[in-house]
């Protein structure tokens, strides 16, 4: 072990959102300065591979490396492994590996779980799809890779995953007929996503699981609009055969409300 690092036992991390590292109890090791979090953000995102030196240098300091960028690295290294212990930052040919396993990041845990529910959902078990995909958003504490410096293009990619995750745990809330407490995030995330149409007929469909059928047909008329305005398209065959549903029920289609009976009048005196 080199002078002045510690041995502190399995770490896992935290990329989605701000930078974090804490041990297997869950007590958070001290990381220090942004070029710290930047560095262990880059290796978190390839866990158990080796990352070029050269890789590590340009997202550290953004294109703008020292002079001396290796030396700069090596020293930033250094810090890191007397944060971690030496055995979490592997020296290997023409780089840096960080020594965890995918399961250890929260990012490609994420993944997993997100995965594994999108699969049980579309194998038609919505309630175990619910609670994978929940186990996996509730890892998400903030904007992901929010300590790289250069994040959007990475990023981007996380938050259109994070998005798919969210579509399918909506989508297993209407299979398990939860359609009205889906309904407040779906119109958020509709007015932030105008195009999206997998997402837009989740809000149509649960309008009309919750028997709000003629709000159904004006959100389908307000796609349709947005679409041609913004896009010159037509709205997908399967936005389309929702809204040939919304104007023909089917037999099975849940009837309307009951009107309240009206009140006898009380007898004339």
């Amino acid at each position: 072990m080199i002078p002045g690092s510690r041995r502190i036992g399995p770490v896992r991390y935290s990329v989605l959102g701000p930078t974090r590292a804490h041990t297997a109890d869950g007590t958070p090791v001290a990381l220090g300065g942004a070029r710290l979090r930047a560095l262990l953000t880059v290796l978190a995102l390839r866990a158990g591979r080796t990352v070029p030196a050269a890789v590590l240098v340009d997202e550290v300091w953004d294109g703008e490396p020292p002079a001396d960028g290796a030396g700069a690295l090596q020293a930033l290294v250094g810090r890191l492994r007397r944060a971690l212990g030496r055995e979490a930052v592997v020296s290997a040919p023409g780089g840096y590996r960080l020594a965890a396993g995918p399961d250890a990041v929260d990012a490609h845990r994420f993944e997993r779980l997100a995965g594994e529910g999108v699969r049980r959902l579309d194998a038609g078990d919505p309630a175990r799809a619910a609670e994978l995909l929940d186990e996996a958003l509730g890892l998400w504490q903030g904007p992901a890779l929010a300590d790289l410096p250069d994040r959007a293009v990475e990023a981007a990619r996380w938050d259109a995953r994070r998005l798919d995750a969210r579509r399918a745990r909506l989508g297993a809330a209407l299979a398990l007929g939860e359609a009205s407490s889906a309904l407040p995030e779906l119109a958020a995330l509709c007015e932030a996503h105008p195009l999206d149409e997998p997402l837009q007929a989740l809000r149509i469909r649960a309008l009309r699981d919750a028997g709000r059928s003629a709000e159904a047909l004006l959100a389908y008329e307000t796609v349709r609009r947005d679409l041609a305005t913004r896009l010159g398209a037509d709205p997908s065959p399967a936005l389309r055969a929702l809204h040939a549903e919304l104007l023909s029920p089917g037999p099975d289609a849940a009837p309307a409300p009951a009107p309240a009976p009206v009140p006898d009048a009380p007898p004339a005196p």
